[in-house]
């Protein structure tokens, strides 16, 4: 049977290719922007039918409908990264949180830790052998989908066809379900236009060196640091998500990827976060190449490129350097995700420039000001970087570099960069504690 007969063979609706998860199904719900939007409104029109059934899951962009409280019992997530649709789902424990480092998550899939029943993916048309390229959302997706049982995918003629190992065959989708519509946009820009945002934008600049491989975690200062690097040479990607603010980069010829020690001429990731204009610049582009995230994410493949640069944010960063980045004291916020397997990977790399950056306050919904720069982390606030992996931190205040460094240098580098109107109260308490 041929590819095109293979694929009118297993065409179906949302609708009936949903009724085969049963009660007790593990599936696995491909993420990011690439949400199958119309296999999920299916699902949850058909969870009164179900019982029991665990959704696994990273970050999701989109309808929280699957979560809501009348799914209870039918429906359950069980999400690696809490992303802010199930958040409150998951603080009230409605919802489930694994912790897990990004580099790890597909292998509980690919390893039987987590079987699964069913994948719901979101794909390109098939090309004239009959594969399907996961577009977006590659480096979450394809080792968890290959693992499953029965594979159902939305077949989305807007889906851009991304390069790499980044293809699935139509013969395993054991169900088909053609769409057309966009993928959903995801703008970057607006928290990144901030005066402090840009300060410390500016600040990571300066500690990216000629020739640099970068990730680019999630977040406004990341995507904001592009916006300084116009007069670096020959930069390189190598990043678990990118956005639109490459584009630019490489028209001008800052972003060459020559440099690379690994994949050199390529930029490497494993999902894309942005507009309309990123996914039509990744379609068929021989400059990207996607990969599956424990590749990607892999803190030794990392450390391979020379001059690998992490930027990374945090919640609160305490005086000995421990970093919080997954939760606010005892609340589950959000997830490891790459920060550790790129701190750790650049902190290997010859040359790396391990970065955490973050604003010094945080501004309550009262106005109130809390210094994001503390002497100790809150009560039950999760460490996800500890104070050993940590080189430098950033705000907008400047730059403390921890590599190598006491706890007493240390207090006073962070005191340094808090924001000033804390600087009394953390000398008191560094002293009290005897860190200075």
């Amino acid at each position: 049977m041929n590819a095109t007969s293979i694929y009118q063979s297993r065409v179906t609706t949302a609708e009936e290719a949903v009724k085969v998860i049963k009660s007790g199904n593990r599936v696995f719900l491909t993420g990011n922007v690439s949400v199958p939007q119309k296999l999920l409104a299916a699902l949850v029109q058909h969870a009164p039918n179900i019982q029991d059934v665990e959704i696994c899951q990273a970050l999701t962009v989109g309808s929280a409908d699957y979560v809501a409280p009348e799914m209870e019992g039918h429906l359950r997530v069980n999400s690696m990264f809490i992303s802010a649709n199930i958040r409150k789902a998951v603080q009230e424990g409605r919802a489930d949180f694994t912790p897990v480092l990004l580099s790890e998550f597909p292998l509980l899939f690919k390893h039987g830790v987590l079987p699964v029943d069913v994948a719901i993916i979101h794909v390109s048309r098939p090309d004239e052998h009959g594969f399907c390229s996961l577009g977006v959302e590659v480096g979450l997706t394809k080792s968890a989908a290959e693992s499953a049982k029965i594979i159902i995918a939305e077949v989305n003629d807007q889906m851009p066809r991304t390069l790499g190992d980044a293809f699935i065959h139509i013969s395993r989708l054991t169900h088909i379900v053609p769409v057309n519509y966009p993928i959903p946009e995801h703008r970057m820009a607006a928290e990144g236009d901030s005066d402090i945002v840009q300060k410390i934008a500016g600040h990571v600049a300066s500690l990216i060196p000629d020739g640099a491989t970068m990730q680019l975690g999630i977040g406004s200062i990341p995507d904001a640091v592009l916006k300084f690097l116009s007069n670096k040479k020959d930069l390189g990607i190598h990043t678990e998500l990118f956005s639109d603010g490459v584009i630019e980069l490489v028209n001008n010829g800052v972003l060459t990827n020559a440099r690379k020690s690994l994949h050199p001429g390529k930029i490497v990731a494993g999902f894309i976060l942005g507009t309309k204009k990123l996914y039509e610049w990744v379609n068929d582009n021989p400059m990207v190449e996607m990969h599956p995230t424990e590749y990607v994410n892999d803190p030794f493949v990392i450390a391979q490129n020379d001059r690998m640069v992490a930027v990374n944010s945090a919640i609160e960063v305490d005086l000995t350097g421990q970093v919080c980045a997954d939760s606010i004291g005892p609340k589950l916020y959000s997830g490891v995700g790459g920060q550790l397997d790129f701190i750790y990977g650049a902190s290997r790399s010859e040359g790396g420039v391990p970065i955490i950056a973050l604003p010094s306050v945080a501004t309550l919904r009262d106005g109130t000001q809390l210094s994001k720069i503390t002497a100790m982390l809150k009560h039950g606030a999760g460490v996800v970087t500890s104070r050993n992996h940590v080189h430098y931190v950033v705000t907008e205040h400047g730059v403390a570099d921890l590599y190598g460094k006491t706890i007493r240098q240390r207090a006073q580098a962070l005191i340094k960069i808090a924001h000033p109107q804390f600087h009394d109260e953390l000398q008191r308490q560094a002293k009290e504690l005897h860190y200075t």
